[in-house]
C-alpha cells in the first residue's frame, strides 16, 4: 500500500494523468510487445475473441460480450483489470475517485481550490478499481446513478439544489474504473436509457440537476443472445453506443475444454495425491458436454455451460473421495462406473425442449453418457457391428460368447485391487485391450476396459443391471429374464 503525498509531490514525482482507456492501452501496448501473455486463463479464445477484445480496447470502445452461457464472459471481463496501472492518485477523500489534474466533484474542486499544491493525495489499487452488477429487473436509476439524499441535506442544512447533498449511484463511484453490467437484457428498458448519456458524452444528470459530471468509465456488458426474445432486449439506442460487440463461443475441442475444467475444477492438493483420474475418463467428461450440445433433447439456444463439466469433475472426484472413506484404503483410481455421479451435475446444468421432458432428465443425462462412451469407444476401438452372424466373426465376438456362460458383478466400493482383478478374469476383453489399446497408459487400458463393456451394453450385446452399488453384465436377454 502507498504512503499518501501532497499535489505538490504527485508533480514532482512526475506522474502522467490519462484516461482510462489511454491507461489500458499503454499497459495493452506494453504486455504485447514484451510479448507477455495479456489474458491468462482464456482457452480456446487465443485465435477469435481475444484479438478481437485488443482491438476493442485499441479503439477505446466499450464493449459488449455477447455469448451463451458459462462462455467465461464474465471471466474475461474481470481479467481487464489487470491492464490497469497497479496504484491510481485521487483526491484524498473522494467518493467518485477524483483525479487531482482534472477534479470533477464539489468536494475536490473546493478542496483544491483551498489546498493547491498541499491537497493530500490517496491511491486506489487497481483492485479496488472494478465494479461489477448483475442487471436484475428490480435495479433502479437511483442504484445506477444516484439521488438526492434527504438524510444528508437535513444533516448538513443544504437546499436540495446543493450538489453536495446527491447520493452518488455505482456508476458515479466507478469513475476511473472498469465499469461491468452483467447480463444487460435484464435490466428494464427504461433503466438502460439512463445510460444513453454516460456512454455517449460521459456524463450524468441526477434528479433533474443540471450537473455535467464528465465520467471517465470503461464499461464492459454482457448478455446472452436468448435473452434478447426470453427475458428482455437491448434498447437499439443503447446498443448503437457500444463501440464492440463481441461474440463469445464455447471450447471447440475437447484438449481445450480439459484446460478449462482442470483450471477450474475445485479439487483439494490432498485429493489429487490420493485420486487419480485417467486421461480417457478426462475426455469422456468433456464429451458429455460436447454430446449435450448437439443433443435433440437439449434446448440448444439456452447453451450447456462449461460449468457442467466442472462441476461434474468435482463430483467424480467426491465419489472416488467417498470410495476412500468406505473402503478405508488411501489411493484410488476414478472408473467408469463413476460416472453415474455426474448425473445431478448434468441435470442441473440443461434446459430440455419438450421432448427431453417427456423422456425425463435423468433418462436424458444418461443417454448423453452413452453417447459419450461410444464416441471415446470408437476412438480407441472397431465398431460395434449392429449385427451378430454365427459365420461372421468381430472382434467382439468371443466376449459376448464369454457371456452367454458367465457373468461380472463390479462394486463401487471395491479397492482397485480387487476391481481390477475381476475385470482381469475376463480373457477375451484382455485380448481386446491388447490388440487396440497397447500403447495406452496402464490407467487408460483399465478404464478401457469398463468403456468396453459399456459400448456393448449401448449396443445390446450384452446386459446391464444396477443399483445402489453394484453393476453386472451379464447375457443379453438374461438380465432381462432375470430381472423379470
Amino acid at each position: 500500500m502507498k504512503n499518501d503525498i501532497t499535489f505538490k509531490e504527485l508533480k514532482k514525482s512526475g506522474y502522467t494523468d490519462q484516461t482510462i482507456n489511454e491507461e489500458i492501452q499503454a499497459n495493452l501496448i506494453s504486455r504485447i510487445k514484451a510479448k507477455e501473455p495479456v489474458f491468462e486463463g482464456l482457452w480456446g479464445y487465443e485465435d477469435t475473441v481475444i484479438p478481437q477484445l485488443k482491438k476493442a480496447i485499441l479503439a477505446g470502445h466499450h464493449i459488449n460480450l455477447l455469448g451463451l452461457r458459462g462462455q467465461a464472459k464474465t471471466r474475461i471481463a474481470r481479467s481487464m483489470v489487470d491492464l490497469l496501472d497497479e496504484y491510481m492518485p485521487i483526491v484524498k477523500g473522494s467518493e467518485i475517485n477524483d483525479s487531482p489534474f482534472h477534479p470533477i466533484s464539489k468536494y475536490a474542486k473546493d478542496l483544491i481550490a483551498e489546498m493547491g499544491d498541499q491537497t493530500p493525495i490517496s491511491w486506489v489499487h487497481r483492485s479496488d478499481r472494478f465494479f461489477e452488477k448483475l442487471a436484475t429487473p428490480d435495479v433502479n436509476v437511483a442504484d445506477l446513478i444516484g439521488d438526492i439524499d434527504p438524510i444528508k441535506a437535513a444533516t448538513l442544512k443544504l437546499p436540495y439544489s446543493d450538489e453536495r447533498v446527491l447520493h452518488y449511484g455505482m456508476i458515479p463511484r466507478a469513475n476511473r474504473s472498469i465499469f461491468v453490467l452483467n447480463e444487460l437484457p435484464d435490466l428494464q428498458a427504461r433503466i438502460q436509457v439512463s445510460l444513453f448519456n454516460i456512454l455517449q458524452e460521459g456524463d450524468i444528470q441526477i434528479r433533474g440537476f443540471q450537473l455535467r459530471m464528465p465520467l471517465d468509465i470503461q464499461f464492459v456488458f454482457t448478455a446472452n443472445p436468448e435473452d434478447y426474445t426470453n427475458r428482455g432486449s437491448i434498447v437499439t439506442p443503447l446498443k448503437d453506443r457500444i463501440g464492440s460487440q463481441i461474440f463469445t463461443h464455447y471450447p471447440k475441442t475437447i484438449a481445450l475444454a480439459r484446460h478449462i475444467t482442470e483450471q477450474e475444477a475445485r479439487i483439494s492438493a490432498e485429493d489429487q495425491s490420493q485420486i487419480q483420474v485417467p486421461d480417457l475418463a478426462k475426455n469422456l467428461l468433456e464429451e458429455v458436454a460436447f454430446a449435450a450440445r448437439d443433443s435433440e433433447y437439449v434446448d440448444a439456444k439456452s447453451g450447456v455451460s462449461a460449468r457442467l463439466t466442472i462441476s461434474a469433475m468435482e463430483n467424480l472426484i467426491a465419489a472416488a473421495k467417498l470410495r476412500l472413506i468406505e473402503s478405508g484404503t488411501e489411493k484410488t483410481t476414478v472408473r467408469l462406473l463413476d460416472f453415474m455421479s455426474i448425473v445431478p451435475s448434468i441435470t442441473g446444468k440443461i434446459e430440455l425442449v419438450y421432448e427431453g421432458e417427456q423422456e425425463g432428465a435423468d433418462y436424458v443425462a444418461k443417454m448423453l453418457i452413452d453417447k459419450a462412451v461410444i464416441r471415446q469407444f470408437e476412438n480407441v476401438f472397431p465398431r460395434i457391428p449392429k449385427l451378430e452372424k454365427e459365420d461372421i466373426k468381430t472382434p467382439y465376438t468371443d466376449l459376448i460368447r464369454w457371456f452367454n456362460k458367465n457373468h461380472l458383478q463390479l462394486n463401487y466400493n471395491d479397492t482397485d485391487e480387487e476391481f481390477y482383478a475381476k475385470l482381469n478374469k475376463v480373457g477375451p476383453l484382455t485380448t481386446i485391450i491388447e490388440e487396440n489399446a497397447a500403447d495406452l497408459s496402464i490407467e487408460d487400458q483399465n478404464f478401457c476396459r469398463e468403456l468396453v463393456l459399456w459400448a456393448l451394453t449401448i449396443s445390446s450385446k450384452i446386459d446391464k443391471s444396477e443399483n445402489q452399488s453394484t453393476f453386472t453384465f451379464d447375457s443379453a436377454g438374461i438380465g432381462q429374464f432375470l430381472r423379470n
